[in-house]
């Protein structure tokens, strides 16, 4: 993985500590693909302004196993900037990237700015609003993959977040999540408790130095 640009770092998810509205544009490069990706600050985004060292450490990993996308059906939970799925659409995959409503212009943002000069090698990816155990109900369950990056960091979501994902994996997708892992929000207690109460759960990859773990899951059969 290349990066150029201001990494940036830890932001605030009290978004009003940003007076004013501003953006600020990274390249990041994985496997052949180069990504330009807009963090919009100060729009009442919160959490889904910046591109965050999970979606980084995935995107990492996929370029690491060499995984094949092509063809693929993927959906990507809470995308924020949609550096994961724009890569997997650059990929060649059939990707939808959800996130709450106010998220979804910067997303749509993104996509546009990341379409190959040739065009996309499958379809362009779809942008969706999706606010978990509400609506994903209107979302097929025909998907191959499910991916979220750092989408676990508040206990009162991860009934929704499991609810959702059992919905999205009912015909044998696989999860990939890749978290922070923050003791104080919970997360740990989510991997070990909350998700494999549905799931088969496999710890794939571990970053010591930066705390981050990658799972990748399956919907278990025997409920």
């Amino acid at each position: 993985m290349a990066c150029t640009g201001d990494e940036g770092g830890f932001f605030p998810v009290d978004d009003c500590l940003f007076a004013d509205t501003f953006s600020e544009d990274n390249v990041y490069e994985f496997m052949g693909q180069e990504l330009k990706i807009s963090q919009v600050f100060g729009a009442d985004l919160g959490v889904a302004a910046p591109v965050w060292d999970s979606a980084l450490h995935l995107c990492s990993y996929f370029e690491a196993e060499s995984l094949d996308l092509r063809g693929k059906r993927v959906i990507e939970l809470g995308a924020g900037t949609g550096v994961v799925g724009i890569l997997a659409a650059r990929l060649g995959a059939d990707v939808t990237l959800t996130d709450l409503p106010l998220a979804v212009p910067q997303l749509q943002t993104n996509v546009s700015a990341n379409m190959p000069s040739s065009g996309w090698p499958s379809v362009p990816p779809t942008v969706r609003p999706l606010s978990w155990g509400q609506d994903q109900l209107s979302f097929p369950s025909d998907w191959d993959l499910v991916l979220g990056a750092d989408i676990v960091y508040l206990s009162e979501t991860y009934p929704l977040l499991l609810e959702t994902l059992v919905h999205l994996c009912k015909n044998g997708a696989v999860v990939y999540l890749s978290s922070k892992m923050r003791r104080e929000h919970g997360t740990p207690g989510f991997y070990q408790e909350t998700l494999p109460s549905r799931f088969h759960v496999e710890l794939v990859h571990r970053d010591v130095i930066q705390n981050i773990n990658i799972y990748k899951a399956s919907l278990r059969k025997d409920h």
